[in-house]
């Protein structure tokens, strides 16, 4: 489902990214690991056709994601870390105008809007404009626009930031019912425990580099995760 070839961005003089070479299999949830700065929000721009790589290129079920950016978009949903709203939309209303910017017909854009109101618990606050949301109901917003194109592949950066703990588990199940239909998720986030408990692989990218890959067995077959994300991440002199 996607593919990253030699991805790299630099920045002037400093390599966000660093030649990153990844795959990630349809149905699979894939965790991508790194403290802050070690170039996952960058990548994930790049796949999402925010950012114009320096090197490399990358594809989404087999389009390239710079060249047919659109296409890619319409069968990504993509949640960024912290998503923005247009100030004079209510949450309806944006979620029902995302549905229709997607090709969904006024009237099935309005059925899937309430449905993912309902379902991530926004329903009472529907009518409210979305820019006056609380940090954590603008995450679940930004969910529901994600999802209301019923996409092939979420990419999700840091999706339980904000969220309270009985939101953060319905938003975990709700990956792995995405997942279990055959779809695909890529799922950024700095929660070892989450990622250990959902994804099917990690990877751990630091100072822009791809330095492990394979599943939480393979990586920590003799010890906790924690504490090889840790060895991972560790500058030494």
């Amino acid at each position: 489902m996607l593919i990253c070839e030699q991805l790299s961005k630099d920045y002037g003089g400093f390599q966000a990214v660093k030649k990153l070479t990844l795959k990630v299999e349809r149905g699979e949830i894939f965790g991508f690991l790194g403290l802050n700065g070690a170039g996952k929000t960058s990548t994930i721009k790049m796949l999402m056709g925010l950012l114009v790589p320096s090197s490399g290129h990358a594809t989404i079920d087999g389009l390239d994601t710079q060249r047919d950016h659109v296409a890619v978009k319409s069968r990504v949903g993509y949640l960024p870390d912290h998503p923005h709203f247009l100030d004079y939309l209510r949450g309806r209303e944006l979620l029902t105008f995302v549905g229709e910017m997607h090709g969904l017909p006024p009237l099935e854009a309005e059925h899937r809007a309430r449905y993912w109101l309902r379902h991530l618990g926004l329903e009472d606050a529907q009518e409210d404009f979305a820019s006056n949301y609380s940090t954590g109901m603008k995450k679940r917003l930004g969910l529901a626009c994600a999802l209301i194109r019923e996409p092939k592949l979420l990419i999700l950066d840091e999706p339980t930031n904000g969220l309270d703990p009985r939101s953060a588990v319905h938003v975990r199940d709700l990956i792995l019912d995405f997942a279990a239909s055959g779809r695909t998720v890529l799922l950024s986030t700095h929660l070892l425990d989450l990622a250990e408990r959902i994804c099917h692989r990690l990877g751990v990218l630091h100072h822009g580099q791809l330095v492990a890959v394979g599943t939480r067995d393979e990586l920590a077959p003799d010890g906790s995760l924690e504490d090889k994300f840790l060895s991972l991440t560790a500058d030494r002199p």
